[in-house]
């Protein structure tokens, strides 16, 4: 999702492409060992790959992969190359530990389908997290999201429970058993939980002070890199009385992590105070009216 500022084969590079192999391996266990033989289906691009698997007995990881190349490519027309090769490597290791692992045993490790959901859940979000701290996104529903989110301006946040809902919705049909949606929605619940625990402590909104001399590097980088916007406080320090600026951000759970570690590179020694906000009204997050 994010533009890399580090080079190659650096340490950082090794990182977060290591994170990517591992969040992948975690995310496919998830969904193969539990969510794809209990017909568990959570919403997402293979939400609908278990359903196909189910009806016509492909191969789950390749319906998914399939489904997702021609995304990649819509979104790069529509909304540039911001994906990123990050993430479409992280979709193709998914997709093939997916049809790896269901290659070993096509039965569930539980039959207790209350358990098979909470771990799929807890299995997928722990995935997931891995993948977005290395600065990459799960494609699918998220491009998708983004697409519509740029010619409606509706909250990316919404348009993936819309869409999500709409998926629970193709398996009651497909499967004709309404509490296996129930258990779904269980899953994209835990799924959600872990991933902000993980990421964030929680919370998924998050608004951040950065005091650093390199505040305009800073702030090219929150506007041209992430998209954001920011306000510029001017304040003194109380031990040495010389003047600062401050930005003020406000970011979401993935953006975070790339916010971080961008000012570390930019400026080590940069004081970064972040903290957790219930409710952001504004371009990039929600309508002011929309509580009211």
């Amino acid at each position: 999702m994010f533009t890399n500022m580090y080079k190659k084969f650096s340490w950082r590079w090794f990182v977060d492409y290591g994170m990517i192999v591992v969040g992948a391996m975690i995310m496919a266990a998830g969904y193969s060992f539990f969510a794809d033989p209990l017909r568990i289906v959570p919403g997402g691009v293979y939400g609908i790959a278990i359903v196909v698997h189910h009806l016509y007995d492909f191969a789950t990881g390749t319906v998914g992969l399939i489904l997702n190349i021609p995304l990649f490519i819509i979104g790069i027309y529509i909304l540039g190359p911001k994906f990123g090769a990050k993430t479409f490597v992280g979709t193709i290791l998914t997709s093939f530990f997916m049809d790896y692992f269901s290659s070993l045993t096509d039965k569930p490790l539980t039959d207790d389908i209350m358990l098979g959901s909470v771990f799929s859940g807890v299995l997928i979000g722990s995935g997931l997290a891995l993948i977005f701290k290395a600065k990459a996104t799960s494609g699918g529903s998220d491009i998708v999201a983004q697409i519509i989110n740029k010619y409606t301006g509706m909250s990316i946040g919404q348009l993936l429970i819309i869409l999500d809902s709409l998926v629970v919705t193709v398996g009651i049909i497909a499967f004709k058993d309404v509490s296996l949606a129930l258990y779904a929605l269980i899953t994209i619940f835990i799924t959600g939980k872990v991933l902000d625990a993980i990421l964030m402590g929680g919370s998924y909104r998050k608004a951040a002070f950065i005091i650093s001399d390199k505040h305009e590097e800073i702030a090219k980088v929150v506007t041209n890199q992430l998209k954001r916007g920011g306000t510029f406080f001017h304040g003194a320090g109380m031990y040495s009385g010389k003047e600062k600026e401050i930005i003020l951000t406000a970011v979401n759970r993935r953006e975070l992590v790339a916010l971080q570690q961008y000012v570390r590179q930019i400026d080590p020694d940069a004081f970064m105070t972040v903290f957790n906000t219930n409710q952001i009204y504004g371009e990039g997050f929600s309508n002011i009216l929309d509580d009211v």
